[in-house]
């Protein structure tokens, strides 16, 4: 007696992947139909031509056409800015940098889309995802980095459940991106030769300030360059180098004083005037300091990311220059040249309890418990060795080397050395 299949819903983007998965499912005797979500109606920000929803779905139902499957329309827009867009803006404002596209798939794609699918018969839902899942026997799920080491997609699904992922599937997780090309060109699908959607997660690729003034304000402060001599004179630096030294062996308030990133705030700029020109025009400056220059002026010091680089509009220096703290409250940017600028690197963040997400609860660490994993902190990130200590107040990372552009808001991501992601959480700092 032959088991039945179950009903496969695919979220169908217009993109290669998702394309290839459907055909894939379809091949494989699958009952499949496919589902288009339109998550994003403004235009604000938003530049154009990039990641155009219309021509999306218009490509999306062209493949669906082409391989057989039924095909529908879902509007979640709504629940989009509610809960992905909305908490954007929120943690923009408070000085973080999230990951919408990791919202994007707790929120909406393995929550509203599959509520929707489910109203149309649908027993799981697949996604064109670049990542691999296992389901143990005793039902537990596995899921584990993308055969392709250049696409692996695991890191946007950090955020997902057990609940979630036992009626996900990911059908070109084993399989290489020229792979899935190739595919798509040899079934004539229309979307072969489309190019990978990039920016935001459904609402494309942005402007950011601009799209972020759709709801903050814009306010002109100052950037501020720091320089190395900072560092020589710092207590607080020779501090956590000192505390680094200790390793594992850190106390609670050790940890905490870690992970903590630098104040800049002490460096106070002071005025003095002086006589210019044949005139002797009395005009005013600062004084030079030997730790930091003003020498320019931005839009917001929340339109402003950690180790950014592009947006600055600073020029006259050999090497580039990036942003290395922002300042909310005073609306100080803090800047530094080059890549290995001390500023820019840090070996230890703090994850608050309530923001630790374990993709597998069996493998909850107690308090008091340390392990080794394998770390990222962005997307396309190599992995890094990393020891995780659970503590009273939060887990801690201590990374074996210094890590560049550790960021508030947006995702740690540690895995197993066998590719399995395990678990996840928000950089509180």
């Amino acid at each position: 007696m032959s088991v039945k299949k179950p009903k496969i819903c695919i979220g169908l983007s217009g993109g290669v992947d998702s394309s290839v998965a459907a055909l894939l499912l379809k091949q494989q005797g699958y009952d499949v139909f496919a589902m288009f979500m339109q998550n994003w109606h403004d235009t604000e920000g938003t530049l154009h031509g990039d990641c155009e929803w219309e021509e999306d779905r218009f490509v999306a139902e062209l493949v669906a056409r082409k391989i057989g499957i039924p095909f529908y329309f879902v509007d979640l827009s709504k629940e989009y800015r509610k809960r992905v867009v909305d908490y954007m803006f929120g943690e923009y404002s408070r000085g973080r940098t999230p990951n919408p596209d990791v919202l994007c798939n707790r929120e909406i794609k393995f929550d509203a889309f599959w509520k929707a699918a489910q109203s149309l018969g649908a027993d799981m839902v697949a996604t064109g995802h670049y990542c691999r899942k296992e389901t143990l026997p005793d039902g537990t799920c596995r899921i584990l980095e993308g055969s392709d080491p250049n696409k692996d997609q695991s890191y946007f699904l950090c955020q997902l459940n057990q609940e979630q992922l036992s009626t996900a599937l990911f059908p070109i997780g084993d399989i290489c991106k020229g792979e899935v090309r190739r595919l798509a060109k040899e079934a004539d699908l229309p979307s072969a030769e489309k190019k990978d959607s990039q920016g935001i997660c459904f609402v494309g690729k942005v402007d950011l300030p601009v799209f972020l003034q759709q709801k903050l304000a814009s306010v002109e402060g100052d950037v501020v360059e720091i320089y190395d001599q900072y560092y020589a004179d710092s207590a607080a630096y020779s501090r956590s180098q000192e505390l680094l030294s200790k390793g594992c062996t850190l106390s609670d308030e050790e940890l905490e004083e870690l992970a903590t990133p630098l104040d800049y705030s002490d460096i106070e700029f002071q005025t003095e005037t002086y006589r210019s020109g044949k005139k002797h025009i009395k005009k005013t400056r600062y004084k030079a300091h030997p730790h930091g220059k003003i020498i320019g002026r931005h839009e917001g010091a929340q339109f402003y990311t950690i180790g950014q680089r592009k947006g600055l509009g600073i020029g006259g220096h050999s090497e580039p220059v990036f942003v290395i703290s922002t300042d909310i409250d005073r609306n100080i940017i803090y800047v530094g040249e080059g890549d290995a600028h001390k500023g820019l690197r840090r070996s230890c963040l703090k994850i608050n309890t309530d923001e630790i997400h374990w993709i597998r609860p069996d493998l909850r660490m107690s308090i008091g418990e340390q392990r080794r994993y394998r770390v990222r902190i962005r997307y396309r990130q190599p992995l890094e060795d990393a020891t995780l200590l659970m503590r009273e107040n939060g887990l801690f990372i201590l990374f074996d080397r210094p890590q560049r552009g550790i960021t508030a808001g947006q995702f740690a991501v540690w895995y197993e050395c066998d590719g399995e992601m395990v678990g996840s959480g928000v950089i509180n700092k």
